[in-house]
C-alpha cells in the first residue's frame, strides 16, 4: 500500500543468488527479513538468472548442505573431477584431481538461470521473509537506531525500517552509492562471451582452463554432454565474435583452444558482458553492510566470484548468529563482519587480477614465468594442495556454514 512503513529486522537489498541465499541462510534465526529486487525474475534484463554457467566450490557446497538445499542444487549440477590448465602455444600443462585432494568433486556446475529457479523457489516458501519485487531503493535514512529505505514499487511508493541493511545489489550498487562508501574500478579491456557448445569428445566432468593471447577460455561441464563456456576477447574484438555465424565462430574457438576435446559443434546463443575489477572502499557504513559483487567483483579467470559472495554470505550469518544482543547492525558486529572478510576478499582479488596480468603478459620475463610456474605446480610438493584448497574456498578461518555447519 502507497505510503506505508514496515518494520523488519533486516532488508536485503539485491535478490541474485547471493542475497537470496543470505536470506535463506538467516530464516532459522527467527529474524523478520525483506528482501527487494528491482527487476522481476523472467524478465530479460535480470542479470542473476541467465544462461551463464557458475561453478560452485567445496566451500559453497557444504553451505547449501547445511541450509538443507543441497539435494535440489546438485540435482542441477554438474560436478566437476578434474581441472586442466594449459598456455597456448606452450608445451606442457598441469592439472588438478578431486580423488587427489580426497573429495568426490573439485566443486560442481549449474546454469545460473536453473540455480536461480530453485533459490527462488525456496525462497517464496520460506517464513518470516518478505519478497519486494518488482521495486526498487530510491534512498534511505541511516541512523543510530535504525535504517530506513524508501522503495518505489508498482503500487507506489513504501519505507521499510530494519536494524540491518545489506547491499548485495551487485558491481554496479546503487545502494553502496547511498551508504557513501566508493568503489575503485578497474576495465580490463576485454569481454567474456559465454554460451555452450557440443564437445565431439565426452568432457568427463573435467573443467579446463586455456590461456590465449586475448585472455582465458574456460570449458566447464554442463548437462546433456555439452560443455558451457566464458570465452575472454579483447574488447575491441568482441562484436566481431559475436556476429560470426556459427561455424565461422566454432573454427576460430577451436583453433584458440585446440582438438583435445575433439572438433566442437552446435554452438549455443551466446552473449557477452565487459569485465572490470571492482573493490570497494570500505565494507559497512552505520547498520549497513555490502556482501557480494557489491564489495568486490572479480574476472571471472578463476570462477571464484560467487563462491566468494557465498563466503560473505556465512561470515555476516555467524556474526548475527553470535551477537550477545537483539542487534544485527550494531557496530561491534559490523566491526567484525569487515575485519573477519578483509584479508580472504583482498587475498582473491589480487589473486585472479595478478593471474590475469601473468598470463595476459607478452613480456619475455613473464612467459619465463608462467613456463615455470606451470611446471613447479606439478612438480613442487604441496603446491597444487594448497591451490586446490583455495579454489575449493577450504582456506583460512572458515565460518560455519562453509564448514557445513547449520546456523540456528
Amino acid at each position: 500500500m502507497s505510503g506505508t512503513t514496515t518494520n523488519y529486522d533486516i532488508v536485503i537489498a539485491g535478490g541474485g543468488m547471493v542475497g537470496t541465499s543470505l536470506a535463506l541462510a538467516l530464516a532459522p534465526l527467527g529474524l523478520r527479513i525483506a528482501v527487494v529486487e528491482a527487476v522481476a525474475r523472467k524478465d530479460q534484463l535480470q542479470p542473476s538468472f541467465d544462461d551463464r554457467s557458475t561453478a560452485l566450490s567445496r566451500s559453497t557446497q557444504r553451505m547449501f548442505e547445511a541450509m538443507g538445499l543441497w539435494d535440489e542444487v546438485v540435482a542441477a549440477s554438474t560436478p566437476i573431477s578434474k581441472i586442466h590448465v594449459s598456455d597456448k602455444g606452450r608445451f606442457g600443462f598441469s592439472h588438478i584431481d578431486a580423488a587427489e585432494q580426497g573429495v568426490e568433486a573439485l566443486g560442481y556446475v549449474v546454469i545460473n538461470r536453473i540455480l536461480g529457479g530453485v533459490l527462488q523457489a525456496i525462497l517464496y516458501a520460506a517464513q518470516g521473509v518478505d519478497v519486494f519485487c518488482p521495486a526498487r531503493i530510491e534512498g534511505i535514512d541511516l541512523g543510530p537506531s535504525e535504517a530506513r529505505a524508501m522503495l518505489r514499487g508498482p503500487d507506489g511508493e513504501e519505507t521499510l525500517t530494519c536494524k540491518l541493511l545489506v547491499a548485495a545489489d551487485g558491481a554496479n550498487s546503487a545502494v553502496r552509492e547511498m551508504m557513501g562508501i566508493s568503489a575503485q574500478k578497474r576495465e580490463y579491456g576485454q569481454r567474456a562471451i559465454i554460451g555452450n557448445l557440443l564437445p565431439e569428445k565426452p568432457l568427463d566432468n573435467r573443467a579446463f582452463e586455456r590461456f590465449t593471447p586475448q585472455g582465458p577460455l574456460a570449458i566447464l561441464p554442463v548437462a546433456d554432454e555439452r560443455a558451457g563456456f566464458v570465452w575472454t576477447v579483447a574488447e575491441h574484438n568482441a562484436e566481431r565474435v559475436l556476429d560470426l555465424n556459427d561455424d565461422e565462430f566454432l573454427a576460430e574457438f577451436q583453433e584458440q583452444f585446440g582438438y583435445r576435446l575433439g572438433k566442437f559443434s552446435r554452438v549455443g546463443k551466446r552473449a557477452a558482458y565487459p569485465l572490470i575489477l571492482s573493490k570497494a572502499l570500505r565494507l559497512t557504513a552505520t547498520r549497513s553492510v555490502l556482501i557480494g559483487n557489491s564489495a568486490h567483483g572479480l574476472h571471472p579467470v578463476s570462477a571464484q566470484g560467487f563462491n566468494l559472495g557465498m563466503r560473505d554470505v556465512a561470515a555476516l550469518c555467524d556474526c548475527i548468529a553470535d551477537t550477545k544482543t537483539p542487534d544485527p547492525g550494531s557496530a561491534i558486529l559490523l566491526d567484525r563482519y569487515a575485519e573477519w572478510r578483509r584479508s580472504d576478499q583482498k587475498k582473491l582479488v589480487h589473486f585472479t587480477d595478478n593471474l590475469v596480468r601473468l598470463f595476459g603478459s607478452t613480456r619475455p620475463g613473464l612467459r619465463t614465468l608462467r613456463n615455470m610456474g606451470m611446471i613447479g605446480f606439478d612438480l613442487i610438493p604441496g603446491v597444487r594442495s594448497t591451490f586446490a584448497k583455495h579454489t575449493m574456498g577450504l582456506a583460512g578461518e572458515l565460518p560455519r556454514l562453509s564448514r557445513g555447519v547449520p546456523i540456528r
